[in-house]
């Protein structure tokens, strides 16, 4: 249902972001990624391959001037875009005590303010168009709080508040704005996990399992397809059951 859509996909070469461009792809949806990396010939490749247009762009979305020149350049690239993913993301994890000012600004500017410029730098070409489909990658932290994520998890919540805002403001403009907030995922950052504390994010799962970055990419896709328009200011949680 997605009728030859263009999705901008933040932090989009790996983990969660590289799954939800595969699982949009599969649904016929042209990708452009971003990421501060310039390793992307593989994401890009494999997206091809799935038998859409995909093209990789670098940016740090936390730099206002990049994320503008950026966003023009992929309209100018695909015409448009109609879907926008809000992903990209750091940790800098410590307890509040042995956290710097620095570790604080850092997660803040990439997680919550990146949303912020990008959400902007995309908005006029959504309320110009009458169409607009939002998804903001947050995190069950952003809703439970977490020890030693004090700056992560602040950024989550004001993800959450973002998304509510961005809702009321342009729902009357066909633009929609919503939330998915994943558990503990299979990325490679669980994967550095050492032994005991997965036993302890475990023992906090109902589920019983991590989720795979697929099944957190499905939820992004129900809420970007066209007939999830009635949808919005909605925070979906892909948790197993961890937070209730």
């Amino acid at each position: 249902m997605f009728n030859n859509r263009v999705a901008l996909i933040t932090g989009g070469t790996r983990g969660i972001g590289l799954a939800i461009a595969k699982e949009l792809a599969a649904n016929g949806v042209n990708i452009a990624i971003t990421a501060s990396s310039p390793a992307a010939d593989e994401a890009v490749n494999a997206i091809k391959g799935m038998g859409v247009d995909c093209a990789y762009y670098s940016c740090n979305v936390a730099d206002g001037t990049l994320v503008t020149d950026t966003v023009k350049q992929v309209i100018a690239d695909f015409g448009k875009i109609d879907i926008l993913i809000n992903n990209a993301g750091v940790t800098a994890d410590k307890l509040l005590i042995a956290m710097t000012e620095s570790d604080f600004n850092r997660v803040i500017d990439v997680n919550l303010k990146g949303a912020f410029l990008v959400t902007k730098a995309c908005m006029r070409q959504f309320v110009k168009n009458s169409y607009g489909r939002i998804v903001n990658i947050s995190s069950v932290v952003g809703l439970m709080g977490n020890a030693g994520q004090a700056n992560y998890a602040a950024s989550k919540a004001g993800l959450i508040g973002f998304t509510k805002s961005v809702a009321k403001e342009y729902a009357a403009k066909g633009v929609t704005c919503n939330a998915v907030a994943p558990g503990f995922i299979k990325t490679d950052m669980t994967a550095e996990l050492p032994p005991q504390a997965k036993e302890k994010i475990m023992a906090a799962i109902p589920a019983g399992r991590m989720a795979d970055p697929a099944e957190v990419a499905r939820a992004v896709s129900f809420l970007a397809d066209d007939l999830s328009g009635y949808i919005t200011g909605e925070v979906i949680k892909v948790d197993g059951g961890m937070y209730i």
